[in-house]
């Protein structure tokens, strides 16, 4: 297991080698990334939402009418019979 200074160590080397700058810009551009991903995610979900098809409405009074017809034909037919 390293110690604190054996990571200072490794940590000091890579910021001579790559310089400030560049680590900043490359920690930006991860930060872009990770945001554009979840951008994605969270569109992806909106657009779930629009394919799916709106639930159908029942009119209450159409139902009522088409049982009082049902109910008038079986009358009809009793009494036919």
């Amino acid at each position: 297991m390293p110690g604190w200074t054996q990571i200072l160590l490794v940590v000091a080397i890579i910021v001579l080698l790559f310089g400030s700058g560049r680590i900043s810009g490359l920690m930006g551009d991860f930060a872009k990334g990770i945001r554009s991903f979840r951008e994605g995610l969270n569109d992806g979900d909106e657009e779930e939402g629009k394919d799916k098809p709106e639930p159908k409405t029942i009119d209450a009074t159409a139902v009522h009418e088409d049982e009082a017809a049902e109910k008038a034909e079986s009358k009809d037919k009793t009494a036919s019979s």
